[in-house]
């Protein structure tokens, strides 16, 4: 395996990443009082509970995506 061709997995492995977290955080905002809502009375919690438990869940997504994909394709881009 090349550096350019481990170059190009981690850009595209970023792109696609990127891409189901924007996606994730606007149904999650489009669609927060309905999701919560339904998640609040299946596991019979308080919907503030679960848009807290949605908003961690969008920040440690974010930061693996930076430590997993992002800073080794900018590694990579530098050699």
């Amino acid at each position: 395996m090349t550096i350019a061709t481990l170059t190009a997995f981690f850009g595209w492995m970023t792109v696609i990443h990127l891409a189901v977290l924007v996606f994730a955080a606007v149904m999650m905002f489009g669609l927060g009082n309905w999701a919560t809502g339904l998640h609040a009375r299946i596991f019979d919690l308080k919907q503030d509970d679960v848009r807290q438990t949605y908003y961690n869940w969008l920040g440690a997504y974010k930061l693996l995506i930076f430590v997993f994909a992002l800073v080794p394709w900018l590694a990579l881009k530098i050699m």
